[in-house]
């Protein structure tokens, strides 16, 4: 089935036909709606994956929808990335030059906002100053926050707050993350869709074309981590936990990933990786398009286990594809990764190196723990991270906003 013929009903075979009625129920009683969603890139990291998915069954509802994306300079993108990692809580020092390029970057965006529009969705801090233009519309604002802010630096947040406190609503992927705001707030995690080529089922030949593309040996066991090359995804730490774990197995390592357009220390942080892996055995270091999709999931499918070995996490994607696919995934335990993965039930959680190792070690070795965990990770992500449930808490939202200050949302 090609993603062209993708429709609502489609999700049929994943998801009770009950729950796709409700989906169509709720758009009807909203009625015609303009929503205009904001962002900073088209490719490559997670906002612009969920939304190249969720914004065509928005559309299949008969919503109008418009999706734009602010334009920045490499200094403004050097300064919000450091406003990802600090909002992560990673320290870090900021000049008034660059909180200034902040806001003069966003007034150059002010043009993006369209008129009329019935919603306006501004995703994570590059657009979030956006919120000025509000006066020029009778439309909703919502902001929809994709970082765990539950340890942000107080600087930096005291910068965004009074932007996000604008907005009619907030949205946060877990209820930790929420802050104490002057709006309301809404918990909603993200999903997959498990007809995209990222997730759809892939034939032994398929899996096998790319295996043999990158020249994997498919007899050893494969240790795979997918992320972009990220500080906070830790591959330089993956790698040290593989060196343990080599020391007892016979096995190789695939480090996965690429970068974003808004993401300038993609660059960096892969020359470190290349540098710890030197003169280490069967590490693949793949720095693959923002595209390659396909051949994500071939990886995915390929492996023995899965690592996501986060030190700080908004909710963890790359887990939810990856027990998807049925495997024994270890993670961080930070974040969304936390909500995902409950311990020795549906996979992992570790918090170390050492610790890592030992449980890459364990499900190498107990083929029954390893399809224990698989098995469970696939069922709790049917039931609970399939595109139509993020969807239909999207249109809870839109209900949500219309009938603020009401204390009853009506249906």
């Amino acid at each position: 089935m090609s993603n062209n013929a993708i429709t609502l009903d489609s999700y049929e075979r994943y998801i009770p036909k009950s729950e796709i009625t409700i989906i169509k129920n709720l758009a009807e009683k909203l009625g015609p709606a303009k929503i205009q969603q904001i962002n900073s890139t088209r490719i490559g990291g997670g906002v612009a994956e969920i939304l190249h998915h969720l914004l065509p069954l928005m559309e299949e509802l008969d919503f109008e929808i418009h999706w734009d994306v602010i334009e920045g300079n490499p200094e403004f993108y050097n300064v919000t990335k450091k406003f990802h990692n600090a909002l992560h809580g990673t320290k870090a020092e900021f000049s008034q030059e660059e909180l200034d390029t902040f806001k003069n970057v966003t007034e150059q965006n002010y043009d993006v906002i369209r008129d009329d529009m019935d919603f306006y969705v501004m995703h994570d801090p590059q657009p979030v100053g956006l919120i000025d233009q509000k006066i020029r519309n009778d439309g909703k604002w919502i902001w929809r926050c994709h970082i765990d802010l539950s340890e942000a630096d107080n600087r930096v947040w005291g910068f965004l707050r009074p932007w996000v406190e604008n907005y009619d609503h907030a949205i946060f992927h877990l209820p930790e993350y929420a802050k104490d705001l002057l709006i309301d707030q809404i918990i909603i995690p993200p999903a997959i869709n498990p007809f995209s080529d990222k997730n759809r089922e892939l034939t032994d030949a398929e899996i096998a074309s790319v295996m043999e593309r990158f020249e994997i040996d498919t007899e050893l066991p494969i240790i795979l981590q997918v992320s972009r090359f990220d500080r906070l995804k830790d591959p330089v730490g993956v790698i040290k936990a593989y060196k343990l774990v080599r020391r007892y197995l016979d096995c190789q390592l695939i480090l996965a990933g690429g970068g974003a357009s808004d993401d300038p220390e993609g660059a960096e942080v892969l020359r470190e990786v290349r540098e710890e892996a030197e003169g280490v055995e069967n590490v693949h270091i793949l720095n693959l398009p923002p595209d390659s999709n396909f051949e994500i999931n071939a990886l995915q499918r390929a492996a023995s286990v899965i690592l996501q070995k986060s030190l700080r996490e908004g909710f963890g994607l790359t887990v939810t594809e990856a027990m998807w696919k049925g495997k024994p995934v270890i993670g961080g335990k930070v974040g969304g990764i936390r909500r995902q993965i409950m311990h020795r039930s549906n996979g992992m959680l570790v918090q170390s190196i050492e610790g890592t190792a030992l449980r890459i070690r364990e499900i190498l070795a107990d083929p029954m723990l390893a399809d224990h965990l698989s098995e469970n990770a696939r069922k709790y992500v049917q039931e609970n991270f399939l595109l139509p449930h993020y969807l239909k808490n999207w249109l809870l939202v839109f209900h949500s906003v219309n009938n603020g200050g009401d204390g009853v949302v009506r249906l």
